[in-house]
Formats: C-alpha cells, structure tokens, sequence
C-alpha cells in the first residue's frame, strides 16, 4: 500500500546518524503491516535496513537475534548440538498465518514490537526467556525480559522513538527440552492459543508459556515438572476466565478449555 502522507525518507547506515524524533516518525524493518494499511499519523519512516546488524549471532552465553532478522533466516537457524530448543523456531515460524512475500519480509523484531496475543515471535522469544534490549532516544539502553515487554493486547514498554535492537535467549533456555501445541479456529486461521513447555535435566525447571489464548504472555514456572492436579490449579490461579483474549479467534470460555487441555499435554509429553 502506499503511505501517502510520507514526505521523507531517511536511510542511516549508524545511530549516530538518527536524528531528533518526533510524533510522525515510524521505524522501518520489514514493513509488511506498516504497509498493509493507511498510516495518516506517519510522515517519516527511518528505513533500519543500512545499519547492517548481523541477524544472529551465536556466543557461548546464547544466541542474539537483531531486531531486523528475517523470520525466513530464523527458520534456517540450525544451531549447536546442545541446543535442544532450536526446532522449536520453526515450529513457531510454521504456525505464522503468512505468504510466501511475508516470510521474505517479515522481521522478528517486527512481530515482537506488534505486540498482538498471537505474534508467534513473541510466544518464541517469551518461552525461551528471551531478554529485549531496547534503546531508548536518549540515556543507557535497558534490558527488559519479552514476558514483560508485551503488556497487553498491540500495547509493550517502548517509549517514543524507543527502538528495540536485540533478543537474547540464553544458553541455558536453548539446551531445555521443548514441547509446543497451537489450536485455531479455522486450518489457516490465527492461533487461538499457543501453548510452549520447557524443561531442564531432569526434570528440573518446568516453564510453561501461554500466548495467544491471552493478552499478553503468561508464565507458570514449577521446580519439577507437576502433577496434572497442580498445573490445573496453577493454571486455574493465575488464570481465571476474564483473563482470557475474547475476541473473532474464540471466545474466553473456549481458550481456557483448550488452554488447560493444551497444557495438560505438554505436562505429560515432558514428563
């Protein structure tokens, strides 16, 4: 689609180049919802593409994924061998309602900074305790956990003109066992809950992580993997209906049934 209120575009190959914000600025990574529709508060895009950040990066303390990293070279991470976690990157990946030019397109960054209950980077980067690091216009960056990035429905903390510029996921999350489940109303429809499970040797630090079934991530963390009993209450706890997403994906009272039978699943296959 064509922005028709932009009159400037600018294109800095540093951040030292990145001039002062104001209210009609908008960033610019992969752009395939920016462009999707009419944008009347955008004059300015600042295209983040010439900065060149290297789109993963893998250290011995984890793997750093840039904000403009394209879904589709996500997907062909491959990974060390000790990171039991990485096929569930495209286990994510593979559940986006996308086409072909979005794969192409589309940014990890993108997806997170959206903030919808279904962006399927943010249940990824969410159940792997994933870590932003986001630079505000002015001061010291500052590291926010994605759990707590996302605050609701299209809503995080970025302030304006604040820019997320990483990902982390931590050794130690990639070397869990994983098991994911997603449920849609329709074959190709958006996920109406997305439900991730880890869990360390032996049995030791089970996280289960629920996105898309509610506004924003929602983490249960357990010493060992529980019973059915205890991941039924905990669920029930801190989860009662209203906290469920009611929307056109499915209504509150059928995410927290699928929600419970989902996360009941993933219990027993990591058990």
């Amino acid at each position: 689609m064509n922005l028709s209120t932009v009159v400037e575009v600018r294109r800095p190959t540093s951040v030292d180049e990145i001039p002062g914000w104001h209210a009609g600025c908008s960033w610019l990574a992969g752009g395939t919802w920016l462009f999707s529709e009419p944008q009347s508060a955008v004059d300015t895009l600042i295209d983040l593409d010439r900065l060149g950040w290297v789109p993963l990066t893998v250290t011995e303390a984890g793997l750093e994924i840039a904000a403009t990293c394209r879904v589709a070279d996500l997907h062909a991470f491959a990974g060390p061998e000790a990171w039991r976690a990485v096929p569930l990157f495209r286990q994510c990946i593979d559940s986006f309602l996308m086409s072909f030019k979005i794969w192409n397109a589309a940014t990890v960054g993108g997806n997170v900074c959206m903030s919808l209950p279904a962006g399927a980077m943010i249940s990824l980067t969410a159940a792997l305790e994933g870590v932003c690091t986001l630079w505000p216009r002015e001061g010291a960056p500052r590291r926010v956990p994605v759990v707590d990035f996302v605050t609701g429905n299209h809503a995080n903390v970025l302030q304006p003109g604040e820019l997320l510029r990483s990902i982390h996921l931590p050794a130690a999350a990639l070397s869990k066992r994983t098991a994911m489940r997603q449920v849609s109303l329709t074959k190709l429809g958006r996920s109406a809950a997305l439900i991730i499970g880890t869990v360390g040797a032996y049995g030791a630090d089970f996280l289960l992580t629920v996105t898309a079934a509610t506004p924003r991530p929602v983490q249960l963390r357990f010493p060992a993997c529980p019973s059915a009993e205890a991941l039924r209450d905990a669920l029930d706890a801190r989860l009662p209906g209203d906290a469920y997403f009611d929307d056109v994906h499915g209504s509150a009272p059928y995410k927290q049934h699928v929600t419970r039978y989902l996360a009941e699943q993933i219990r027993s296959e990591l058990a």
